[in-house]
């Protein structure tokens, strides 16, 4: 067994790689980016070293700098963890020419399923099942039509590399598919440096449904049953499961051989995942990641082993420690991915300080994987995965429970965040019943996605008692007092909170109990865990409060609020309209500038291509004008509200 490891990555999986090498007596080495010098995988590792600034290509993708840096710390192997390099056949030839083990399948392997259009050729030799598509070479517009068309409306167009959505894009008839096919190329190269793509027969309501594969180098390869997808927001993950809900035993039976077919094909050892899009007609081969997934803790619950003690056997040449007879499943886990993100603006990412971060303390059945805590910094240089909460049961009614108990038990402030839509999913009855496919999110948006609208009076209340705690000291000294307290008066204060554009007055007076909100009897007092004790005429709750700068944020039953309050030092003056000008919604990097000053452009056209957090932001123009700046460059860097573009008058034409 190795005696030092190095993680070549960052945030939750790398603090979980470090456990489970602890454990098993394996000294870790962490590595971080300037953006990272005080994030918690650093802490987590008994060594770390510097790798260079924040952008992820100058530090966590730099691979001299990575193998130089195993080299001088004395590594024996460097664990990929998942993203980053962890598919990346050079990685592993680099690591293998410096004489350290690459944690990971070969780089042959890698190669043959790192090309969507690749791997299904090779699984059309296997007999492993595939939807009816185009995988060629050939890329030109006009063929790739004709392709679409031959195949059958809708399709889907994919990047050839990379995943997550990108590239991605589903044409439901010939009219469309011109624009949507140079969308993904563009999508595609942005993000993967590749513009190729494939297409195929795209079903109308599919289950997304991936078997773990495990596979020695010993010729002895294992599936360890399936985990079910299926709840996506634009193609990506937002809840796992396993096993999978109503998944016929003749089907789950097929698919597990599948995967170990299509494994066995590539000479495969280490952990992998096959991917399956499945409907009533059967199943069909998606793609194979050839890494550890972000979801594995699913599989780790219900069958009982730390499949990253597995990968670090297999590469230091062990056989697998079970054959297939002897896996099996023991109840239902759930995982759900807490993201740094505003589901409210499209899912946009959201970065800054966090205020608080709160997740539910592990226990029976309980498992939170994180790399983050209060007070750090989500940056824009990096995926925005906050954690993963995991829970098990012994039934699948019992492990959502569970979950539905434990995301009610989290908060974050700071910045947004989808926990309430996390909450309403395994709250919604259509989960519930288990069998969802992927177009549920999309489809129940009215619901799941729905604004809270006008907040109740009770809500208002617990806000106005959250900032008259925050003024009241804990000590008994009546001169620490903060509240606007006077001698033989009770004047009367009004705090004025702000959703937007709505303001919502909320009248307070002192009372000798403690406060009248309104009508009500109000009192308000911070427990040693920080949660805020309160009471509403008599009636008591426990809620998550903080107050971050200008902004309130309440975590009451598996609901967030925010209100913003007035800024005293703020100018009176409101920020003038910016419809004159395009902004940078976001910090991130301009990856395409598609104007130049004296452009007439039209309502809804393309003007700055921006990348933030793995997400791609159209920046387009508001209505008919023309160009009067162009304030940034390709490659530079841009902060949030940053003006891009200008906009002049529009002379009219000719």
């Amino acid at each position: 067994m190795f005696r030092t490891l190095l993680i070549a990555n960052r945030g939750e999986i790398a603090c979980r790689i470090a456990r489970t090498a602890r454990r098993m007596g394996i000294e870790t080495i962490a590595v971080y980016s300037a953006a990272d010098a005080h994030a918690l995988h650093v802490s987590a590792a008994d060594r770390a070293y510097p790798i260079g600034p924040a952008a992820a290509r100058d530090s966590y993708l730099n691979i001299p700098r990575i193998v130089g840096t195993a080299l001088a710390a004395g590594a024996d192997a460097i664990h990929p963890g998942y993203g980053f390099l962890s598919e990346n056949p050079a990685f592993a030839d680099a690591c293998a020419e410096a004489g350290i083990v690459f944690v990971g399948p070969p780089a042959s392997a890698m190669r043959a399923m790192g090309s969507k259009s690749a791997a299904k050729a090779l699984m059309e030799k296997t007999a492993v099942p595939l939807l009816p598509g185009y995988h060629g070479e050939r890329q030109d517009a006009a063929f790739l039509e004709d392709q679409a068309v031959r195949i059958g409306f809708p399709v889907v167009i994919k990047a050839v590399s990379g995943g997550g959505g990108r590239g991605m894009r589903v044409v439901t008839d010939a009219t469309g598919f011109a624009p949507a096919l140079l969308s993904a190329q563009q999508e595609a190269a942005s993000a993967f440096g590749d513009d190729r793509v494939l297409i195929e027969r795209y079903l109308q309501r599919p289950r997304h449904i991936e078997v773990q594969i495990f596979a020695d180098t010993h010729g002895a390869a294992v599936h360890l049953s399936e985990r079910d997808c299926s709840a996506q927001r634009r193609h990506q993950k937002v809840l796992e499961e396993a096993p999978a809900p109503g998944l016929p035993a003749a089907q789950r039976e097929a698919m597990g051989a599948a995967a170990v077919a299509a494994a066995k094909a590539v000479g495969y050892t280490g952990a992998g995942t096959v991917e399956f899009v499945a409907d009533a007609g059967g199943f069909y081969f998606l793609e194979m990641n050839t890494r550890l997934q972000v979801e594995h803790p699913v599989t780790e619950m219900v069958t009982g082993f730390d499949l990253v003690e597995w990968q670090l056997r297999v590469a230091a040449g062990e056989p697998l420690p079970v054959s297939q007879p002897e896996i099996g499943l023991t109840g239902h886990a759930i995982e759900a991915r807490i993201y740094a993100e505003d589901p409210a603006r499209d899912f946009a990412p959201s970065v800054g300080r966090l205020a608080l971060f709160q997740t539910p303390a592990a226990s029976a059945g309980v498992r939170v994987d994180t790399g983050f805590a209060t007070g750090d910094t989500v940056s824009v240089h990096y995926d925005a995965m906050l954690a993963k909460l995991i829970c098990h049961g012994p039934t699948r009614e019992a492990a959502l429970f569970r979950m539905s108990r434990a995301l009610a038990d989290c908060a974050v402030a700071g910045v947004a965040s989808n926990l309430d839509l996390l909450k309403r999913i395994v709250d919604h009855p259509d989960f519930i019943a288990g069998g969802i496919d992927t177009g549920f999110i999309a489809r129940e948006a009215g619901t799941l996605l729905a604004a809270q609208g006008t907040p109740p009076p009770d809500i208002l209340a617990v806000a106005a008692l959250a900032v008259l705690a925050e003024e009241t000291p804990a000590g008994d000294d009546p001169w620490d007092e903060t509240d606007l307290w006077w001698l033989n008066t009770a004047p009367v204060r009004i705090l004025e909170f702000t959703d937007g554009e709505t303001s919502y007055p909320v009248r307070v007076a002192r009372d000798p109990a403690g406060w009248r909100i309104g009508d009500v009897a109000g009192s308000a007092g911070r427990l040693n865990d920080g949660r805020l004790r309160v009471s509403l005429d008599g009636v008591w709750r426990t809620v998550r409060a903080t107050i971050d700068r200008q902004t309130v944020t309440l975590r009451d039953n598996g609901e967030t609020w925010r209100f913003g309050l007035p800024d005293p030092l703020a100018a009176s003056d409101e920020e003038e309209d910016a419809g004159d000008r395009l902004i940078a919604p976001i910090p991130g990097l301009v990856t395409q500038v598609l104007a130049v000053a004296g452009d007439r452009v039209t309502r809804g056209q393309v003007l700055v291509v921006l990348e933030a957090m793995k997400t791609v932001f159209r920046l387009s123009a508001r209505a008919d004008t023309v160009v009067a700046s162009v304030s940034c460059a390709a490659g530079e860097m841009v902060g949030e509200g940053q003006i891009l573009v200008g906009f002049g008058e529009l002379a009219p034409a000719g």
